[in-house]
């Protein structure tokens, strides 16, 4: 377990909270128990989706029955209810399955049996839209591309940040318009890659296009990746990102200014550099999630941390974190992502 020393410790001391800015290998259905009423103010998590994925054969997911794998999240489920605060917010990102054909519907039988048993309140189900989804060949039913957040709360005096949440998108859009050093970094980088001088200079068109799409109001923002110094785009099939990353030398992931304003977030699967995890969700659904139902100090927990992504977002933005992990691997994965994560409350350079 480890305590991050960008936070200031006396926190602990004053809340009374345990496993403040902690990765905590074990079960989270026992390590729940021990966090105090009403202590966290979001949570953020992907539970393991249902005998979809290999996690390690421990924990959650690889029950026989749908009925076995809803009755372990719905136990997760009342225990975060009871941490969270009455001005919080719970988000669960839960995957779908096929079996015989058919679709189990899991997320949503969850969502209901979740309603019924806490009495917890659903403000929206947001979809994630993800432009690159796994390539799968089939010839009776269309590929899947997006996934069910759903947004919980206990009471109607839940933190709601909206306008804020806009205005950090007008930010943005002004700090471009003023022809500050947004995009520098990338230019930086590109000049630091291994790329030809050929792929050096399409990429610096790419960068000053997409910018000028900012600048125009098309896209709220925007990341590039660039082969040798960010990861492999996810998917690997010819003509999507990582085909691109490897022919090319980069691509651009653009971000669209409908995200939650539609209660639609839009955004690539994006898998992290050397993780060694099956199922990595990407940094900037957790910002946009954070962003409209926190503020800095606050506490965010993820019962299901896995690689750590919702951890390093919330040390990002100046949250504390509390994250539960029950594979030995993925703890010490997170644990390395967040010590390597800087303290950046203004996301702007980081998320443009």
């Amino acid at each position: 377990m480890m305590q991050e020393r960008a936070m200031p410790v006396v926190l602990t001391a004053k809340h009374g909270i345990p496993f403040l800015n902690q990765i905590v290998e074990g079960d989270c259905r026992l390590l729940l128990r021990q966090l105090p009423d009403e202590c966290i103010d979001v949570v953020v998590t992907s539970p393991p989706y249902y005998r979809q994925r290999d996690y390690g054969a421990i924990g959650i997911g690889n029950e026989q029955s749908l009925n076995e794998y809803l009755e372990s999240l719905l136990e997760v489920f009342e225990q975060c209810v009871r941490c969270t605060k009455q001005t919080g917010s719970l988000f669960f990102i839960i995957g779908d399955k096929y079996e015989d054909g058919s679709l189990l519907l899991a997320p949503y039988l969850f969502a209901h049996q979740a309603i019924q048993r806490t009495g917890v309140k659903l403000i929206n189900i947001i979809t994630w839209v993800k432009p690159n989804p796994e390539p799968r060949q089939y010839r009776r039913r269309l590929v899947s591309s997006t996934e069910p957040i759903f947004h919980f709360v206990k009471s109607d005096a839940y933190h709601y940040y909206y306008e804020r949440f806009m205005g950090h998108r007008e930010m943005v859009r002004a700090q471009v318009k003023a022809g500050n050093n947004i995009g520098k970094r990338y230019l930086e980088l590109i000049e630091r890659s291994d790329l030809s001088p050929e792929q050096k200079q399409a990429a610096r068109q790419a960068l000053e296009q997409v910018i000028a799409e900012v600048q125009r109001g098309e896209i709220a923002s925007f990341r590039m990746k660039i082969r040798g110094i960010h990861s492999e785009a996810y998917g690997g099939y010819e003509g999507g990102r990582k085909s691109h990353l490897k022919s090319q030398g980069f691509t651009i992931i653009r971000m669209y200014d409908r995200a939650i304003k539609r209660d639609v977030i839009e955004c690539p699967v994006i898998a992290v550099k050397s993780s060694n995890h099956p199922a990595v969700y990407p940094e900037f659904i957790v910002q946009e999630l954070l962003n409209l139902t926190s503020q800095p100090n606050d506490v965010v927990l993820d019962p299901f941390i896995g690689s750590g992504t919702t951890a390093v977002v919330a040390k990002r933005m100046g949250r504390y974190y509390i994250g539960f992990e029950i594979n030995p691997n993925y703890c010490e994965i997170a644990r390395k992502r967040i010590e390597e994560t800087p303290l950046q409350p203004n996301l702007l350079e980081f998320f443009v």
